[in-house]
């Protein structure tokens, strides 16, 4: 069940034309669904791979052989729970915290764990690390410009980095011995190019982000500027059409009107 009603699917309980529901049945996707759960058995894995790895001081190959099928079942749920949440829009938001937060715990506790048995160098586990976590906090600074999507090398740094992982959990000997150290060496290649390629494509996305605010911010204030030019045209008009009272003169102004000066001349001339 992925919990979304009938009224999302057009009333019918059964999903739209096409296999694909509306952003309404996205948003409702119940938390419960097979993407999230396998994302909380990797979040599970990570302690009990954990265990596992270090039973017996570390070095015994059987506890390391189940230390690698944990692992290994972690890395399987990775690559399926993302492409089932897209797939059948079970995208929800536990879902996108808690799956990035499981891939990165699974890989960390296996690079501490080998470091600290001496079976894998500290900076491999630190340019990894360090990578991982600068590349996590690039993204949520650039966010609100746009998202970093994942690149095919980025696919390919996180199979190598599993695969060489996967190879030094084991007890390994010989060929393999040195084959895992070739593919671990790739990994670490892998990571530090493709971090750099992210922080140029954050650099670029930034800059264009920054760009495009600036252009609109133009753009609003010379639509303020125009508003505020045409309220004035408005106005003027209606202030011209008030005239202005000037001096008064002729027999108004002396508070005598026309008609009392031409009947007071007669009067003034018969009283001579």
């Amino acid at each position: 069940m992925t919990g979304v009603p009938a009224s999302a699917t057009g009333g019918t309980g059964r999903p739209a034309p096409g296999g694909k529901l509306g952003s309404a049945a996205v948003d409702q996707a119940s938390l419960w669904n097979i993407a999230n759960i396998l994302t909380m058995v990797r979040l599970v894995l990570v302690p009990a791979f954990v265990v596992l790895l270090l039973q017996d001081g570390g070095h015994d190959p059987v506890w390391r052989a189940w230390a690698w099928a944990a692992f290994a079942v972690a890395m399987i749920t990775d690559i399926f729970d993302g492409h089932l949440a897209r797939t059948y829009n079970l995208v929800t938001d536990f879902g996108k915290i808690a799956d990035p937060i499981a891939d990165k715990a699974i890989m960390a506790a296996g690079l501490i764990c080998l470091s600290s048995l001496g079976d894998l160098p500290w900076w491999v586990t630190v340019v990894i690390l360090a990578r991982e976590l600068g590349i996590t906090m690039m993204r949520f600074w650039v966010i609100r410009h746009g998202v970093i999507p994942a690149s095919r090398g980025g696919k390919m740094k996180t199979l190598a980095q599993g695969t060489a992982v996967g190879m030094y959990v084991l007890v390994l000997t010989g060929p393999l011995a040195t084959l895992r150290f070739w593919v671990m060496a790739v990994a670490v290649v892998l990571t530090v190019v493709t971090g750099l390629d992210y922080v140029r494509q954050a650099i670029v996305l930034r800059r264009r982000g920054l760009a495009e605010e600036r252009a609109a911010g133009a753009a609003d204030a010379g639509a303020g500027v125009a508003a505020g030019a045409g309220a004035a045209g408005e106005a003027a008009p209606e202030g011209a059409a008030q005239p202005v009272p000037g001096p008064a003169s002729g027999p108004e102004a002396s508070g005598v009107s026309t008609s009392d000066a031409s009947t007071a001349g007669p009067a003034a001339g018969s009283g001579r």
